[in-house]
């Protein structure tokens, strides 16, 4: 992760803060900052094995139905921490927003968006990347949508 950053000249930083971070609240009180500047990278797969990333602020619910509708994909599950692994390069729970082994498309939720940066995973799960939300958009070629149903 840190070479993607250094090769794609990204204004992000990769932290560890010490702490446990199981939960996107936990990350989220571990750097100090609300939730919705906490951001979760989701991979999901169709039932045709073709995979999506959406990256959606912490406190937010994806509707998969919305991400369904905007890509055509059906049967959207979330993927299983092996194709985590083997799609992005990262550990299910330290997947980072850039960077992926493989490409795929990637869907920035409107209010990550909205955000000028926020804390995504940081390639492992004890780590984190402070990074703003227009070099996501930029380096994955992300379309972006409103894709959460409901604030939790």
């Amino acid at each position: 992760l840190a070479d993607f950053i250094l090769e794609h000249d990204l204004q992000a930083e990769i932290v560890a803060p010490g702490a446990h971070m199981p939960t996107v609240d936990a990350a989220a009180a571990a750097m100090k900052v609300p939730p919705e500047q906490s951001f979760k990278s989701i991979l999901f797969q169709a039932k045709d094995s073709q995979c999506v990333m959406v990256i959606a602020c912490g406190n937010g619910r994806v509707d998969l139905k919305l991400v369904q509708a905007i890509t055509g994909l059906e049967g959207l599950k979330l993927a299983k921490p092996d194709v985590v692994f083997a799609k992005t390069g990262y550990p299910a729970g330290g997947t980072p927003p850039v960077g992926h082994r493989e490409k795929f498309p990637v869907i920035v939720d409107t209010r990550v968006a909205a955000q000028e940066w926020g804390y995504a995973g940081g390639g492992r799960p004890e780590c984190l990347v402070k990074i703003k939300s227009a070099d996501i958009i930029r380096v994955t070629n992300a379309a972006v949508h409103d894709l959460v149903s409901n604030a939790a």
